[in-house]
């Protein structure tokens, strides 16, 4: 009897162990792309999607530092990884730790785990704490032109809630005007293209750069993007911030904070928690 009793109160003490974990200090909304083919230029395309440390690295450090994710596609559909980006050199040549934020990402992107843009409209964008944009050239597809990504984007800003990109992410911005798929139109024809209303005219802010776009494409063999976006950002009014090719460059202003390419991914995520963790922490004052 006594070692029953023994066992029953083991019982108890490790569900209320496990029934104790801290609640998330919030929860961060993760944009990711719905599409996997870029088109390119002379009706060529190219397979795309998030690139894996860009996504997987500072979601990761938002889980460690206390947040939950959720993760959301125009769609709702499973986003994929660009098969280019599961490489150790994007993780300081560290195939484990690669082989580890794969599974994170696996993970926190299956596909009973995804919302829709319009699903999150519709419960109410309240309940988040701030929005995270990956890179990849996904971004490029089905973003930018997206007037519910704009709606979306504008909840944030509205709020002064912390929104982060990373390398091509940022290009999502561009969403968050009055006729985003009329810009778009014209930057990919190359015409001259005027962004109305939009929110982060004025800005500081960073995106993959034109020389690390070149470099890209270097490995199309000819082929050429529709676009350069960082030309795009600056054509819209964005207050463009570069360094030199493929060195972490994080830049913030405001709400906004934004990482020029995959190497800038641990720095961004240090300054969006650091943004996350004061706006939380002002919230409940």
């Amino acid at each position: 009897m006594k070692k029953l009793l023994q066992g029953l109160l083991a019982s108890i003490v490790l569900v209320s162990t496990v029934n104790a974990q801290p609640a998330p200090k919030g929860n961060v909304l993760v944009l990711l792309s719905s599409a996997t083919t870029l088109p390119l230029k002379d009706g060529k395309s190219y397979a795309s999607g998030f690139y894996l440390n860009e996504f997987g690295v500072p979601t990761d450090a938002l889980l460690k530092a206390g947040y939950a994710v959720t993760i959301v596609t125009p769609k709702g559909n499973q986003p994929l990884p660009d098969e280019h980006s599961v490489d150790p050199m994007y993780f300081n040549n560290n195939s484990a730790e690669m082989q580890r934020i794969k599974t994170v990402s696996e993970t926190l992107t299956a596909a009973d785990k995804v919302k829709s843009i319009k699903q999150v409209l519709q419960e109410g964008t309240q309940r988040y704490a701030g929005i995270f944009i990956p890179g990849g050239h996904a971004p490029l597809i089905d973003l930018p032109g997206n007037a519910e990504v704009g709606k979306l984007l504008r909840h944030f800003h509205q709020d002064g809630k912390p929104t982060a990109a990373i390398c091509h992410g940022p290009i999502a911005l561009l969403a968050a005007q009055d006729q985003p798929q009329a810009f778009e139109s014209n930057v990919i024809a190359g015409k001259s293209a005027s962004a109305k209303n939009w929110i982060y005219a004025g800005y500081k802010m960073t995106i993959f750069s034109d020389a690390e776009e070149q470099a890209f494409e270097e490995s199309l063999k000819g082929d050429k993007l529709r676009y350069y976006p960082a030309k795009a950002m600056a054509q819209a009014g964005g207050k463009m911030a570069f360094v030199p090719a493929w060195q972490p460059n994080v830049v913030s202003d405001r709400e906004l904070i934004t990482g020029q390419n995959p190497f800038s991914d641990h720095a961004l995520a240090k300054a969006l928690i650091a943004a996350l963790d004061k706006s939380v922490g002002n919230s409940k004052n």
